[in-house]
């Protein structure tokens, strides 16, 4: 299987920096796309941004003009700094990979636990 190894989190001033890092333990299989998904209760997963193994970066509506992304790819980490933080950017965020199988070949979608962010007003 493929773990994800969540870093960052917890309560984070309003105006400050959040960071957040995740590093993928894929031994048998390579990691093509690592992201940052935020979810605040009873909403749906939205993205904060991902990283394709090419390079190609999305970034999530919320966050964009304030978020900086950089991914180690042969590390299969991701970094992932939001500035200016404010209360709403709260929720519980997830770390995702999609990683292929290197025997079956197949790809498949992998999340973290999740590491809660709280933003103080």
């Amino acid at each position: 299987q493929v773990q994800l190894v969540e870093s960052g989190g917890g309560l984070v001033q309003a105006g400050g920096s959040l960071r957040l890092s995740c590093e993928a333990f894929a031994s048998g299989f390579i990691v093509n796309v690592m992201g940052w998904y935020r979810a605040a209760p009873g909403k749906q997963r939205e993205l904060v941004a991902s990283v394709t193994s090419d390079g190609i970066t999305t970034y999530g509506d919320f966050v964009k003009g304030r978020i900086a992304v950089s991914r180690d790819t042969a590390a299969d980490t991701l970094f992932v700094e939001v500035d200016r933080v404010k209360p709403d950017d709260t929720g519980v965020y997830y770390c995702n990979a999609v990683a292929r199988d290197q025997l079956t070949h197949r790809d498949d979608d992998y999340w973290g636990r999740g590491t809660q962010v709280t933003v103080s007003s």
